[in-house]
């Protein structure tokens, strides 16, 4: 049985069901990150078996075991009702589980430093040997460097104390049983069955579960958007906890009043242009201009590219394609970059601009084309100085 900590105890509010990385605490992993979610959900997280408060493991289990064992938890919090779901890395392959087994339960996941498939078999199966021969503190140096981007152990030591005292609390069976669990994981061939909103959140820095597994699930999935994390590992709730809850706020948000689409509009537009982009549009607002930003952040950026529908790397492609049609250079170059931004290689930006040469005519495609080379190609060498 998973034993489960109320993080944020809102009972009247939506439920939210994190789920914890292997050798780590609910606690110690998420309570950072759950106090920045200012009550808009009931925040439960759950234990692994033999980590934190659950019970040691009686037997063997899969990821489906566990993910079972959750949904019987959220039925015993709101019998039958949908819920939102967050997980991290073995927490986050209980997520995948869950939307594949329970497709009408789960309104909206976030999945973060996870994979369909995390590591190799023979690894996970080595590491369950050397933590029963030798217990978790084996393994608490080797998890350190996984679990934290460089510097973050200096930046934050009582956060990645918690963390490695969590870990060497562990039951060692139970650690090698999850290892075991992991061996036997892979849903790489269904994510396509995945019709629920997903986020994914990647970890830049993160070895273990590298952006690239979080971009398959997110192009996979009926409904994915890839977010990726710079200077964090595999822990993102404990290394950038406001950014996480943030992302998890915005994935779980419902129908926004028009200071939330504000707010939210702002952290989108953010994060598609850049703050460099977006801090000088803002300090060039004027009181004739300003009920014009107002409405470009609230209804263009909270209300259209917030929206679950559509990820951001396909609203990227329809708006290049709006600008190549009507020919807003300006606005072309600026969101070339966000393309890139959200996901498009340079060589998909390409093709788009070739379908937009056979529907908005060449001409238009030939300015397309010259304006992305300039944006896309990067800045030549610094000359070298003349021989003397």
């Amino acid at each position: 049985m998973l034993t489960a900590t109320t993080l944020v105890d809102a009972p009247g509010r939506p439920l939210l069901l994190l789920g914890p990385s292997l050798g780590t605490s609910a606690a110690a992993l998420w309570r950072r990150c759950a106090e920045r979610f200012q009550g808009e959900h009931h925040v439960v997280a759950w234990d692994l078996p033999g980590h934190g408060d659950s019970p040691p493991a009686p037997r063997p289990f899969g990821v489906a075991d566990l993910a079972r064992e959750v949904l019987a938890l959220a039925d015993q919090l709101r019998p039958g009702a949908p819920f939102r779901y967050a997980g991290v890395s073995v927490g986050g392959t209980v997520g995948l589980q869950l939307l594949l087994d329970a497709p009408g339960r789960i309104e909206s996941a976030v999945l973060i430093c996870t994979a369909a498939k995390i590591g190799e078999p023979t690894g996970w199966r080595q590491r369950a040997e050397t933590v029963r021969a030798d217990g978790t503190h084996a393994v608490a140096g080797a998890s350190q460097q996984r679990w934290f981007a460089p510097g973050f152990a200096q930046r934050s030591p009582g956060v990645a104390a918690a963390l490695l005292d969590a870990l060497r609390a562990t039951d060692p069976e139970s650690y090698a049983l999850v290892c075991e669990a992991l061996a036997e994981f892979d849903v790489r061939a269904r994510l396509g069955e995945i019709t629920a909103p997903v986020l994914a959140i990647a970890g830049a820095d993160d070895l273990p579960t590298p952006p690239d597994g979080l971009a398959r699930i997110a192009s996979a999935v009926r409904d994915g958007r890839l977010v990726v994390l710079e200077n964090v590992a595999h822990l993102a709730p404990a290394e950038k906890p406001a950014e996480v809850a943030a992302l998890l706020e915005e994935q779980f948000a419902g129908p926004a009043t028009l200071d939330r689409a504000r707010d939210a509009g702002l952290r989108v537009r953010r994060q598609v242009l850049g703050d460099e982009h977006v801090d000088r549009a803002l300090a060039g607002t004027t009181e004739f201009t300003r009920d014009f930003q107002d409405l470009i952040t609230t209804y263009a950026w909270g209300e259209i590219w917030t929206r679950p529908g559509l990820d951001r790397r396909s609203r990227s492609m329809i708006t290049l394609t709006a600008l190549v049609a009507l020919g807003h250079h300006e606005e072309l170059a600026m969101h070339l970059r966000a393309a890139r931004t959200n996901g498009l290689t340079d060589d998909e930006i390409k093709e788009v601009l070739l379908q937009s040469a056979i529907y908005c005519g060449v001409p238009a495609a030939n300015a397309a084309f010259r304006i992305a080379q300039q944006v896309l190609s990067p800045p030549p060498p610094f000359p070298s100085e003349p021989p003397s």
